[in-house]
């Protein structure tokens, strides 16, 4: 008897309890016809959005990178955008570090053989023998010493995937001091753009620091199928040498005869170790008298020692890198520390037919942060360089607010004047390059007018961070005038204080709640709501549990 009256207390519970609004909607209308509607009860309060602890928008520039400066007279343009390149580093790349004195090179970070510069073999003023040394480093991989990732690069904020990237022969730790794990500002994707000039006799090393076999492979660019020695110069172990074993060093020959915007990249397993980062625009400049060449530019961006061709025919250059990272690839490097787990999961368990896209850079960085140091900034009537390559395994649609640009060059080949016309939108397959001239030409045609114009992918998972928006590859074209003199653009809409906190991409804040406080909030908790469900898990409980207890007992 007990029983039978402790089931109907908990059936009547679960009926009291059970929400009104669960009810179909034909037991709603009926309801309401026999016993009138409900009192109408108050909606639960808004929360507040719990933006807390917002980065500093642009960081200091407490060194002057950003002011123009002469090193070894090396002439280096200023840096609009609030994020620079060491100066240091730039003279050196453009003198050599064998040139330089040791004050410049100890002030560049770089090693006295990373980039060394010989012989003017044709007579023209600049240094034809260039010797490059590659190294690969791992970005955020994981560690059996310490929790989270090391040697940490955030590409926006709270967001550290796993990646590798080339880069050039540094002196001292990989991290910026023994405090931190934060990857030194050198260190970063996309791997460095490198510039050679047309006829020079270029060596890269590569120089494999990292625990699995890599290769380099010059894509576009002029180079034999093998070296001057016989061996294999092409970077490909299915066909033309074997891979550079962890702890080897290879060097790649080459003798280009004609200029352009080529690629390089690993080619060992390419369908994984390109999409992790290793690969980088390599640009043949054209011969000319005295033209010495930026040869590393870090991170791409603004080419702050542009090339005597480049300064006949424009007044600023920029290298941009698009890059997008599929998230399950990213994470492997940070699950174990053994590269034989690591090789398995990465090469035989990760399947890239089934792979799709969560984080989109442009030159290593997701907004907001690509505009601390991607922003294209220039002057009324200028007429400015893009260097554009397509690193990530989907097409991108390049679009620009305000400008319509001209295409001069895909691939690394020139295109006739009379196929040339003004566009808004460049499709780029994966690896393909274009240069572009844009003219900031009030006429309604090439330009609109001074302001602060976005440019991004017009497909729309390119400008998410992990399907959370604004985010990806959102760049911008800002006139002058819209620039402050920290470095950040003086833009007219909303706060982007949400932007800069980790919280916003783990999607903990509400996408709108800056345009009107309080409409489009979270809600606080239903405590009724809660108490209803409680009170049901409750009796349904007791109703399961009493026939099941009955079973067992009589067993």
């Amino acid at each position: 008897m007990t029983k039978r009256k402790s089931f109907v207390a908990a059936l009547v519970l679960a009926l009291l309890c059970f929400p009104p609004q669960w009810y179909p909607l034909p037991l709603r209308l009926q309801l309401t016809t026999w016993f009138g509607a409900a009192d109408y009860r108050d909606l639960p309060a808004s929360l507040p959005p719990g933006i807390d602890n917002a980065e500093e928008y642009c960081p200091p520039d407490p060194q002057g990178w950003r002011d123009p400066q002469t090193i070894e007279g090396v002439e280096i343009d200023a840096s609009a955008a609030c994020v620079a390149d060491n100066p240091f580093a730039v003279a050196t790349f453009v003198r050599g570090t064998n040139n330089v004195d040791s004050a410049t090179l100890l002030k560049s970070g770089l090693t006295a053989d990373a980039v060394e510069k010989g012989r003017d073999l044709d007579g023209d003023g600049d240094p034809d023998e260039i010797h490059i040394r590659l190294e690969v480093a791992e970005l955020n991989g994981g560690s059996a010493v310490v929790s989270g990732p090391v040697t940490q690069y955030q590409i926006a904020p709270g967001i550290k995937p796993g990646m590798w990237v080339f880069a050039p022969k540094f002196v001292g730790m990989a991290v910026e001091n023994f405090a931190t794990n934060q990857a030194r500002r050198s260190l970063r994707l996309p791997s460095p753009a490198i510039r050679v000039e047309q006829g020079d006799r270029v060596r890269i090393t590569l120089e494999n620091t990292h625990y699995m076999p890599h290769t380099l492979h010059l894509h576009g660019a002029d180079h034999g199928f093998v070296d001057s020695s016989g061996e294999g110069n092409d970077g490909v172990p299915l066909t033309s040498e074997t891979a550079v074993m962890p702890g080897d060093a290879r060097s790649y020959e080459l003798n280009p005869r004609q200029a352009g915007t080529m690629f390089y990249h690993c080619h060992v397993q390419p369908h994984v170790h390109v999409m992790m980062g290793l690969q980088g625009l390599f640009i043949i400049e054209e011969n000319r008298p005295d033209n010495w060449l930026q040869t590393m530019n870090l991170g791409a961006g603004l080419v702050r020692v542009p090339s005597r061709r480049s300064q006949e025919n424009f007044d600023r250059e920029y290298d941009l890198h698009y890059l997008d990272l599929d998230k399950e690839l990213s994470e492997r490097i940070q699950r174990d520390n053994d590269p034989r787990l690591i090789t398995r999961s990465m090469h035989r368990e990760y399947d890239i037919t089934d792979s799709q896209p969560d984080y989109f850079t442009l030159n290593g960085r997701s907004f907001p942060y690509t505009f601390r140091e991607s922003l294209v900034v220039g002057e009324e009537n200028e007429r400015i360089k893009l260097r554009v390559v397509n690193g990530g395994g989907k097409g991108i649609a390049l679009h620009t607010h305000g400008h319509k640009f001209t295409v001069t060059d895909r691939d690394g080949v020139r295109l006739p004047e009379n196929s040339r016309t003004p566009q808004d939108v460049l499709w780029l397959a994966t690896t393909q390059r274009a240069d572009l001239a844009l003219e900031l030409v009030n006429d309604g045609l090439h330009a609109y007018g001074p302001g602060i114009w976005l440019f991004h992918d017009h497909q729309y998972k390119g400008i998410t961070n992990d399907g959370i928006g604004p985010g990806g590859n959102i760049g911008a074209i800002v006139y002058s005038q819209y620039m402050s003199g920290t470095g950040w653009p003086e833009t007219r809409g909303v706060s982007w204080d949400q932007y800069f906190t980790a919280a916003y991409y783990r999607k903990e804040i509400p996408v709108w709640e800056h345009y009107a406080p309080g409409l489009f909030s979270d809600t606080g908790t239903d405590w009724w709501m809660l108490l209803r469900i409680l009170g049901l898990a409750l009796a349904l409980g007791i109703l399961v549990a009493i026939p099941i207890g009955t079973v067992f007992r009589r067993r």
